[in-house]
């Protein structure tokens, strides 16, 4: 469904589905409630500033009876973000696709804090490209490849490779060395099914339900300290890799979610999570020609 709102600054407006009937008089009414944590005047002034719009464009006010519109459209207000400061490297750039190197610490998309300091913004910014979308995502607090299209006229294709698992992902991650020393025997293949509850931040195994992830690791190397791997993912459930490897008892170095959920505290850029989107490779679905992208980036505790 188009925005009625341009990009602006980088950034698309978000739309909002508004329930068509209910307790709520207006949709201010019921956006009020839906956004509690904020305060109720300021969101009130914001349709009087007509920043509120409908499908078509057309400003909504204060009293615009709930029903009328299914679907509303408005900027975020900034952030006061945190800058984050590392750069994206663009690796490949051309009118269909482009593949940036992503540094650890930045989202792939707006969210939450962070809305300029996202690869998204920063790269429409950098090229002048209000089109370009990710194509998939990494994790905050993955570095490495990700892939965007450049026009929305391709990008079907492209979401397309992903969708049918035609896309070759290899990771690679620093954990560290069990307690006992004692290793897995690698390579393996480790499965099992994964389950996003609504609300909660990680993800839980669900050990009586058939597997639906799969990812084959291997071993890089190893210390007497750390363990290097590399994994290739054959599915591409949340947090797949971190879950995986620390239910074998290597959880991924700097992982503040898994195998155990630690208290939310300010980044610390000298300790990113070692995990590291390494390679991508699949046959161009427009040219047909195989194409292959690797990250320039290392990671800081590997052996």
């Amino acid at each position: 469904m188009p925005s009625p709102l341009p990009v602006r600054d980088g950034v698309g407006a978000t739309r909002l589905h508004v329930p068509l009937r209910g307790a709520w008089p207006t949709i201010s009414a019921y956006m009020v409630e839906r956004f509690f944590h904020l305060d109720p005047e300021r969101l009130l002034v914001r349709f009087d500033r007509g920043e509120i719009v409908a499908r078509d464009g057309s400003p909504l006010t204060r009293e615009t009876p709930l029903g009328a519109e299914e679907f509303v459209w408005y900027y975020r207000e900034p952030p006061v973000e945190t800058e984050i400061p590392f750069e994206i490297e663009v690796l490949h750039q051309d009118p269909d696709l482009v593949v940036i190197d992503k540094p650890h610490f930045l989202p792939t998309t707006p969210g939450g804090k962070y809305l300029q300091n996202s690869a998204l913004v920063r790269l429409r910014r950098l090229l002048g490209n209000d089109e370009l979308t990710p194509i998939h995502r990494l994790d905050r607090a993955t570095a490495g490849l990700v892939m965007f299209s450049a026009r929305a006229q391709t990008r079907g294709a492209y979401q397309l490779m992903f969708e049918n698992r035609e896309v070759e992902k290899v990771y690679e991650a620093v954990s560290a060395r069990p307690r006992d020393g004692v290793l897995p025997a690698f390579p393996l293949v480790y499965r099992n099914h994964i389950v996003k509850d609504r609300g909660h931040v990680c993800v839980r195994v669900d050990a009586e339900r058939i597997p639906n992830s799969e990812t084959r690791i291997e071993l890089i190397a190893a210390d007497e300290d750390v363990v290097h791997t590399l994994l290739r993912p054959h599915s591409g459930k949340m947090h797949q890799l971190r879950v995986h490897l620390a239910a074998l008892g290597l959880g991924i170095l700097n992982d503040g979610f898994y195998p155990v959920l630690l208290p939310e505290r300010p980044d610390d850029f000298e300790r990113p999570l070692q995990l590291l989107a390494r390679r991508l490779r699949f046959v161009d679905p427009l040219s047909g020609e195989p194409r292959e992208f690797t990250t320039r980036r290392r990671l800081a505790f590997a052996p």
